[in-house]
């Protein structure tokens, strides 16, 4: 069953700052997949990590 508009329940953002529309793409070692996926909240951990360094 699809989301009504408008909803009241459906998934929220929780960013402080809006995304790009393109996402970032890079081919990694195997096994580094599986591995980064393991690791809680990585996402958002390497959104900050970006961040900070790059106001270096």
């Amino acid at each position: 069953m699809p989301f009504q508009k408008n909803n009241q329940i459906g998934a929220k953002k929780n960013f402080k700052d809006e995304l790009d529309n393109l996402p970032i793409c890079f081919k990694g070692r195997l096994g580094q997949k599986a591995k980064l996926k393991a690791i809680p909240n990585w996402q958002e951990r390497l959104r900050e990590f970006v961040d900070v360094t790059n106001s270096k």
